[in-house]
């Protein structure tokens, strides 16, 4: 890890015993974490108060997509405060409309009209609700393995284990099996097969719930959280299929491969012909700089409400801050070719880059991804496929990841870990010499994982 000027543990002290006595952290055992108190953080990297730096594999929470404090955005925000800080939603701001342009000029097909909300989660709230009162049915479909977010209706549609301790069995969420040819429910040889036995099982669902009881079909374009599961080529243009063959919303959860993370300005770019009725964004879209979430409507839906209010809404919908700081990253975006970045070094570096790793570590079960978002499985054992560690571990039967991810930060990387999988996803700003600097990271913390390999 390179020092940083100037460290301050006093300081840091300080903010530790602040937060230990009065920040209640989410989805924690409040006793039982130990919080770094970060000093500060720019570009790929941040840095704690002990003087230690750590090359950011997480882009905070998968957001920082252009990186921390870019100066383009962190102006405009200084801008946008000095000229109008804060505004009611029911008024044209210049900030909001120029946002909403932007982000529309940048959605796939009619999805032209946007409703700006303060994050991912309440994005798919008031897509599930424009849902339901667009087609006058109640019932959701969710994919197992896949992540909407922390507020009711988004844990319930939600297919990892966050979601049981709130998951009241009344939400009308319906799960079914989404394709993942590694650990394939339907028996798949190749992904041919894993797609059309995929959309045989969704189809079956559909007719055994009652299509006419189905108001909408949510989806991560790529499942992020979950493992980083691109869909084999045609699910989800089949899946857009049945949506239209039984009058199903399909919407699609765009909250984390958005704005450049997979090579593309959405995730959804990369599967012609595919376009979603409504479709959520967060994160990227302001690298997280000022919270800000959002649906984007497709105008047959958009028409529902056109003499129709709409019965949702949001005091800080479209905040002038998160709405300039959209803009400006937007902008940055274009000037400074992120996309192409993350697209070029995900196709040239970090994937070959990643392919590597697994030719020599046998912890290393399954490499995949696109652009800025990858993900390693790593297994026990190859031939059979036994994960690392079990499906939610805790405590001592996490142990080989937790030894994993105290290397990575020992060797000065902060990694993405979540059950038996480290995921890869770096902003999309990240240089060459950055990215190498994380393989060579990567490459030595896997030596732990390996460790444990049978």
């Amino acid at each position: 890890m390179t020092p940083q000027p100037n460290p301050n543990p006093q300081v840091g002290a300080a903010v530790k015993a602040a937060d230990r006595a009065h920040v209640f952290h989410s989805w924690s055992a409040q006793e039982l974490i130990d919080p770094p108190a970060i000093a500060g953080a720019e570009g790929s990297y941040f840095w704690d108060y002990e003087g230690n730096r750590y090359l950011d594999f997480t882009s905070g929470l998968v957001f920082t997509n252009i990186g921390y404090q870019h100066p383009k955005v962190v102006a405009a925000i200084q801008e946008q405060a000095a000229t109008m800080t804060t505004f009611a939603p029911a008024f044209a701001v210049e900030a909001r409309s120029e946002a909403a342009r932007l982000i529309a000029e940048r959605t796939p097909g009619d999805l032209d009209k946007i409703f700006f909300t303060n994050a991912g989660a309440d994005a798919v709230e008031h897509a599930v609700r424009m849902a339901r009162l667009h087609t006058g049915r109640t019932k959701v479909l969710s994919a197992y393995r896949s992540y909407h977010g922390g507020t009711q209706q988004a844990i319930n549609l939600t297919g990892d284990p966050r979601r049981w301790a709130s998951d009241s069995g009344a939400a009308g969420v319906v799960r079914f099996w989404a394709p993942f040819l590694y650990r394939s429910r339907f028996y798949a040889e190749n992904e041919q097969q894993e797609c059309e036995r995929a959309l045989q099982h969704l189809e079956d669902t559909i007719v055994f719930e009652g299509s006419q009881t189905i108001a909408a079909l949510i989806l991560e374009t790529i499942p992020g959280t979950a493992g980083i599961m691109t869909p084999p080529p045609g699910y989800l243009a089949g899946v857009r299929q049945l949506c239209d063959r039984y009058g199903i919303v399909f919407i699609l959860d765009e909250v984390m491969v958005g704005f450049g993370r997979t090579g593309k300005w959405f995730a959804v770019d990369h599967f012609e012909g595919v376009v979603p009725d409504l479709m959520t964004f967060a994160k990227g879209v302001n690298s997280g700089y000022v919270p800000l979430g959002g649906v984007a409507i497709s105008g047959a839906i958009a028409e529902t409400f056109a003499r129709r209010p709409y019965p949702g809404g949001l005091t800080y919908s479209g905040h002038p801050l998160a709405c300039a700081a959209a803009v400006a990253t937007i902008q940055v975006m274009e000037e400074e070719g992120v996309v192409e970045n993350a697209a070029r070094l995900g196709a040239e570096l970090i994937g070959p880059g990643l392919a590597d790793l697994a030719e020599r570590h046998p912890s290393v079960g399954e490499v995949r991804g696109l652009g800025m978002f990858w993900a390693l499985e790593l297994v026990k054992d190859r031939r059979t496929r036994e994960p690392l560690v079990p499906y939610n571990a805790s405590g001592e039967a996490n142990a080989p990841m937790a030894a994993f991810g105290a290397a990575a930060k020992k060797h000065g990387l902060w990694p993405f870990i979540n059950m038996n999988r480290t995921h890869v996803v770096p902003p999309c700003t990240i240089t060459e010499a950055e990215a190498k600097e994380g393989l060579a990271a990567l490459d030595a913390a896997l030596t732990e994982a390996d460790a444990h390999v049978s």
